[in-house]
């Protein structure tokens, strides 16, 4: 397990495993052919897309719906890289995170809160510091992801 603090000053620990519990969450790192798959959030700015599970569905099933949702991505397949918990003090929450090789994107005519597919080669170097992304891909959590896809062997090049 690896902790840091966040930008709202919670510990996050992120664990290889489902160690946990149950996740009510998802992110879903997306790929199609060999590009990242990413969303405009209306309001937050870039990121992978994911979400919120919904009663009765399963955290595989929640990370499949949102990849659709918000960007109209068929998924493939699904692999856990592990999950996360924010330790707010308030409301605790537990995320699992999904890398999702795609087989298509379908063009829709709603992506709900987000403005759609956006592809890209690679995720900049500058990510934590560029204005265009979402406060989710600027903490330890995508780094860690995109390690954990290298130790699988899903990715070569980040």
């Amino acid at each position: 397990m690896q902790s840091f603090v966040d930008a709202n000053g919670y510990q996050v620990d992120f664990s290889e495993s489902e160690e946990f519990g149950e996740a009510w969450h998802v992110l879903v790192l997306s790929q199609l052919n060999n590009q990242w798959v990413l969303t405009q959030h209306k309001k937050r700015g870039l990121e992978f897309p994911g979400g919120k599970r919904e009663a009765g569905e399963s955290i595989e099933d929640a990370a499949i719906r949102e990849v659709y949702e918000e960007i109209g991505g068929i998924v493939n397949e699904l692999v856990l890289l592990g999950q996360y918990r924010v330790n707010d003090p308030n409301k605790p929450f537990v995320k699992s995170i999904y890398y999702a090789e795609l087989k298509m994107l379908e063009t829709k005519s709603d992506y709900l809160e987000t403005a759609g597919p956006i592809l890209i080669e690679k995720l900049p170097a500058d990510i934590k510091t560029n204005p265009h992304y979402s406060f989710i891909m600027k903490d330890e959590i995508i780094a860690l992801s995109l390690t954990q896809l290298k130790k699988k062997g899903t990715i070569v090049e980040l």
